[in-house]
C-alpha cells in the first residue's frame, strides 16, 4: 500500500524541502531596507485610498456567497458527466433535474437584484 504512495510522498516532500529553502535564501540573501512607499497598498495601478475602518458592502458578500455556491454546484456535475453511461438514464434525468433546480435558483437570485452591483 505505502509503495503505491511513495512517488507522491516524495514529490510533496520535495516540494516542500524546495519551497523552504527558496524562503530561507531569500529571507538570509534578500535586501532589508524598510522604504515608506513599498509599504503602502497597491492596487490597478493607483495608490489606495481605503482606510483601516474601510468596510465592503453587502453586495459584495452576496455576490461572492452566490459564485462560491454555485460553483460548487456545477463542480457536483463533473463525475456525472464523465462517467454517464456507467450510471445510466437514471443518473441523466438526476443531472437534467438538477440542472433545472439550479436554473431556478438562479432566475430567483436574479430577479431578487442579489447580482446588482450598488
Amino acid at each position: 500500500m505505502l509503495r503505491s504512495y511513495l512517488p507522491a510522498l516524495v514529490f510533496l516532500l520535495l516540494g516542500g524541502v524546495v519551497g523552504l529553502a527558496f524562503a530561507l535564501l531569500n529571507h538570509r540573501l534578500g535586501p532589508h531596507r524598510r522604504v515608506a512607499h513599498k509599504q503602502d497598498p497597491y492596487e490597478c495601478g493607483l495608490p489606495s485610498e481605503v482606510r483601516r475602518g474601510f468596510r465592503f458592502g453587502i453586495s459584495f458578500y452576496l455576490v461572492a456567497m452566490l459564485f462560491i455556491l454555485f460553483d460548487i454546484e456545477v463542480i457536483f456535475l463533473y463525475p456525472v458527466a464523465v462517467r454517464v453511461r456507467a450510471f445510466g438514464a437514471f443518473a441523466l434525468y438526476e443531472t437534467i433535474v438538477f440542472i433545472v433546480l439550479l436554473a431556478v435558483a438562479f432566475v430567483y437570485v436574479w430577479r431578487r437584484g442579489a447580482l446588482e452591483w450598488r
